[in-house]
């Protein structure tokens, strides 16, 4: 018993002590006249008493902090889903067999039909076109290839890489003195959210591959802007 007493003792002194470290900014730094008449009466009680709320308000203040963490945590793990939620990239070659495209009368879109990445769904081998899923700076790679031995074939490579319907990059090759021309361009674009990107083949021109993969169109998400 006189353990108790004492222990309880120790702590009143330490609450009595400590009393107004423990109050939260704005609250006000007063003693409770009740509790110190109590005190007067019965010491044992009153420190155990003020143990007691000295225990509950370190309680409240560990839960509050632990709100928070779970707040910060909450915050972290949405902009890290908003992260893998917008990854986009793709990578195409024109064919995986021998094959060339071309020369036609008419321009017309070079739909690219050996995958090696669509992270995201964002190209379309039916189409032939790559929407940006969102708005941002994007990485785009255009390599194209002819054969001028060709059978019909009188323009070496050439083609128009295109953002909704517009002219960015046209790079060709023509310079007939050998039988194989290859060009690439490579450009960083702001695209808007669902703006349509292709590559067109122009009027006379011709494309030829094969399983070497020698035309490839390829496009990634630097990062997004909105």
């Amino acid at each position: 018993m006189k353990a108790i007493v004492l222990l309880c003792l120790l702590g009143y002194a330490l609450a009595v002590d400590q009393t107004y470290s423990w109050y939260g900014p704005g609250e006000p730094n007063q003693r409770d006249p009740n509790t110190d008449n109590v005190c007067l009466t019965d010491s044992a009680s009153c420190g155990c008493c003020l143990m007691q709320k000295q225990m509950w308000r370190m309680e409240s203040f560990f839960n509050m902090s632990l709100t928070e963490l779970q707040r910060e945590l909450e915050r972290a793990q949405s902009v890290l889903n908003n992260v893998r939620a917008s990854r986009s990239a793709f990578s195409v070659a024109l064919t995986d067999t021998r094959r060339c495209l071309g020369p036609f009368r008419e321009e017309s879109v070079v739909r690219y039909q050996s995958v090696f990445l669509n992270l995201g769904d964002g190209y379309s081998t039916t189409s032939g076109t790559f929407t940006a899923p969102r708005s941002g700076v994007y990485s785009l790679a255009l390599t194209v290839y002819s054969d001028a031995g060709s059978p019909g074939a009188t323009l070496a490579a050439c083609a128009r890489l295109c953002v909704n319907g517009r002219p960015v990059a046209s790079p060709s090759e023509n310079n007939l003195q050998d039988q194989e021309d290859s060009v690439s361009a490579v450009l960083a674009l702001q695209l808007r959210a669902g703006d349509r990107v292709n590559v067109m083949l122009p009027a006379g021109c011709f494309l030829c591959d094969d399983n070497s993969h020698y035309n490839t169109f390829t496009g990634f998400l630097l990062y997004a802007t909105d």
